[in-house]
Parts: structure tokens; sequence; C-alpha cells
């Protein structure tokens, strides 16, 4: 099960997949205090977004940059020390035990959270087959999963679906962060792996990702706050 500190709210993360830093600072202003915790990007940060960072967390918001690094380990490294002065929570890097290494070294001396990608969410067991990977979606999620365990990583990227058995796997000593979320009724798009919020939740996410569902409501802030009441709803033992 998540963790019950957390509280319900913080829970819920929305994915600012927007143009432009005016529409995003336009849905953060209409989303007002119904979300605290916001995610920012490729499409944000090459639109010139990573200095809304710092407005966000001065403001009171909390900062999840989604840029799943990964490379050579120096240039991992120093990429993350970079970031790590934006004043961001949590920040991806692909799964790969070097990958890892390498940003845990770079976010030395700073609060930033590393979180490692295990598979993503718009992968299926075809998708791997096809990229030359031998194991399908679960195999390699789980394998990846013990190798952040190992080297010390705060937290994984994973599917909904994947939420319960890696809870298993690594108990509460790293956060399951999950995209893929979508409320009963929303359009899937291009996601394969989904869950309601309530169901990811109670799977052991401690973290939802969740993106269009709010961003393209007819009222963003009340599809928020629908889905923090979801969240709150649920049993968290």
């Amino acid at each position: 099960m998540p963790s019950p500190e957390i509280a319900s709210r913080d829970r819920l993360i929305v994915a600012l997949d927007l143009p432009s830093v005016a529409a995003a600072e336009a849905m953060v202003a209409r989303l007002d205090h119904s979300v605290t915790f916001y995610k920012i990007g490729y499409q944000l940060a090459f639109a010139g977004g990573l200095p809304l960072v710092a407005k966000l967390a001065d403001n009171g918001k909390k900062v999840f940059i989604d840029l799943k690094l990964h490379d050579i380990g120096n240039t991992v490294a120093r990429g993350v020390e970079s970031i790590a002065k934006l004043g961001a929570t949590f920040l991806t890097v692909h799964a790969y035990p070097q990958t890892m290494k390498a940003a845990l070294e770079g976010r030395a001396g700073s609060n930033l959270k590393i979180l490692a990608v295990t598979v993503l969410t718009s992968y299926d067991d075809d998708d791997l087959r096809a990229a030359g990977y031998h194991l399908g979606v679960s195999e390699l999620v789980e394998t990846r999963a013990r190798q952040a365990q190992e080297i010390g990583v705060d937290g994984l990227v994973c599917s909904p679906e994947e939420a319960a058995s890696l809870s298993n796997i690594v108990g509460d000593r790293l956060r399951l962060i999950t995209p893929g979320i979508r409320p009963a009724g929303a359009s899937t798009g291009d996601q394969k792996r989904i869950m309601t919020p309530s169901r990811a939740i109670t799977a052991g996410a401690d973290y939802l990702v969740v993106g269009r569902p709010i961003l393209e409501a007819a009222d963003p802030k009340a599809a928020a706050e629908a889905i923090v009441t979801e969240i709150a709803q649920v049993s968290v033992r």
C-alpha cells in the first residue's frame, strides 16, 4: 500500500503538457489551490518552461521535471547537477544502472529526488520485442525495479498495472509514481497500460500523474478536485 503520510492532494501531479509558458501559467491559475504538484516534461521544457520550476517552487508548489535522462554517465551527472539547482522535487532518468548511478552522483548535496522510469506506459510486449528486448513488460519492469532499489534511487515511474507487484518488491523504500491514469469514462489516448485513480492508489501507487483528463476538461479545477476526492476516499492502511 502507498505511504499514508502523503496528503491526498499532494498525490495528484498534474502534467503541464502545454505548448507555451503562458498556457502553463494560465492553467496553473485556473487550477489555483486544487493542485499542489506539477510535472514539466519535454513539450513545456523545450518551449522555455524550465524557469517556471523556480517560480512554481517559490509559490509553494512542488515540481516534477520529467526529462527521462539517459546518456553517458558524465553527461547525466553534470546535467542532473544543473537541474538540481532549479528547486524541483523529482527528476526522471531511464532505469539503466549506469544512468541511475550517475544521476545520484549529480544530485549530491541537493534535495532533488531521482525517479527511475521502468518501461514507458505506451509500451506493451510487442513494442519491447520490436525494440530487441527478450523480456516482456512485467519481467523487464521487475528487473529494473530491483536494480533501482539496489542502486538507491528514490522512486520508480511505472504503469499502475505494475504498482502492486512492485510494492511487494520495494516495499516502502521507493515511491511509486504512475502515469497512465484515466478517470472512469475518460479517453485512453495513446496509453496502453492504464487504471482509474482509486484503483491505482489501492494497487500501491504513491503519486498519480494526470494530464489530458484535467487539461482538456471543460472545468479543469473541478476535474482535479474530483480526482483528489477519489484518492481521499481510498482507504490507505
